[in-house]
């Protein structure tokens, strides 16, 4: 009987049935992760071939991890729980995620994780960047905006505390070192603020950093800015300063007095980008972060205002 049993799981049919499943496209979050879910597919592929070729099973498990099951892993999911989730406005929320045995998350700033999500039966993934610290234990923050008509904003809107998510990452090529630049200039839009957070609380954090910092939020009105009191606080240190631009405002009678003299309206424009590179105390570095449109606008002002492509960063 076994020799039978062993037989039929050679079977061509028993091996199929072993096949990587190729990913969807919902399932890939355009990020450029590495390794991204098709990357994980291709090798996964090529185990179960060789696997198959050599008809040894044990081939298809990879080699042993030795990591704790509850740790960060680009290549495996992780679950973690939800402890809390602040709406901040209309359509976006702050949550946070619990670690276990109040250890660090294992991340640099500015680094990002990948969201699996299921909605009506498909897996969707998508990438969010914590903008709690990198030094912080037992837990991490995502800032998150949901749209209407979007699939991961569905799951997003139905958690609570106590549901449970996972994440796998951590990513990203921008590696911050204290005092690598004389001055780092944030142009961020929307949530493209998160990679900014938790870098420029590493800089007031550390009281050897003395990177200047001028940091410029896009948003469309006042009541959308994102972690007011955060940035207010960020902006009474030293070598730290805040501006924002507001796209659906046009006046700054209306605002209160501490925002009116650090406020434009309209666009962040070609015009704008040179006088905040010319009014930098030290020669800049950019960081951008927003959708790819606004990457792309302002990734070729910077290059008007007289930046080389290797003097700044897209996110």
């Amino acid at each position: 009987m076994m020799g039978e049993r062993e037989e039929d799981d050679d079977t061509e049919e028993a091996w199929l049935q072993l096949r990587p499943m190729e990913p969807l496209p919902s399932q890939c979050c355009g990020s450029g992760c590495s390794p991204c879910v098709f990357d994980l597919y291709h090798r996964d592929l090529a185990r179960w071939e060789a696997a198959r070729a050599s008809k040894d099973r044990s081939l298809l498990r990879g080699p042993e991890s030795q990591s704790c099951p509850s740790k960060l892993n680009p290549e495996t999911f992780v679950a973690f729980c939800i402890s809390a989730v602040d709406r901040l406005t209309k359509d976006t929320y702050r949550v946070r995620f619990a670690v276990p045995g109040n250890s660090q998350l294992g991340l640099q700033p500015g680094q990002h994780l990948i969201l699996r999500g299921i909605v009506d039966d498909l897996e969707i993934q998508r990438a969010y960047t914590p903008i709690s610290p990198a030094n912080a234990e037992g837990y991490f923050e995502v800032l998150i905006k949901c749209y209407q008509m979007g699939l991961m904003s569905r799951y997003v809107e139905s958690w609570r505390a106590g549901d449970t998510a996972f994440w796998r990452g951590p990513f990203g090529d921008f590696f911050y070192k204290p005092n690598q630049y004389g001055e780092l200039l944030m142009l961020a839009a929307g949530t493209g603020l998160a990679p900014m957070v938790p870098i420029l609380q590493s800089i007031t954090d550390n009281e050897d950093d003395e990177t200047f910092v001028t940091l410029v939020g896009c948003f469309k009105t006042f009541e959308s800015i994102y972690l007011k009191t955060f940035l207010q606080e960020q902006a009474c240190f030293w070598n730290v300063r805040t501006f924002f631009v507001l796209s659906q405002e046009s006046s700054s009678e209306q605002l209160p007095w501490s925002y009116q003299e650090k406020t434009r309206f309209g666009r962040l424009g070609q015009d704008l980008i040179k006088e905040l590179v010319s009014c930098c105390r030290r020669k800049p570095f950019a960081l951008v972060c927003g959708s790819a449109e606004f990457n792309k606008d302002i990734a070729r002002c910077l290059l008007c205002a007289g930046l080389t492509e290797d003097s700044y960063f897209l996110f």
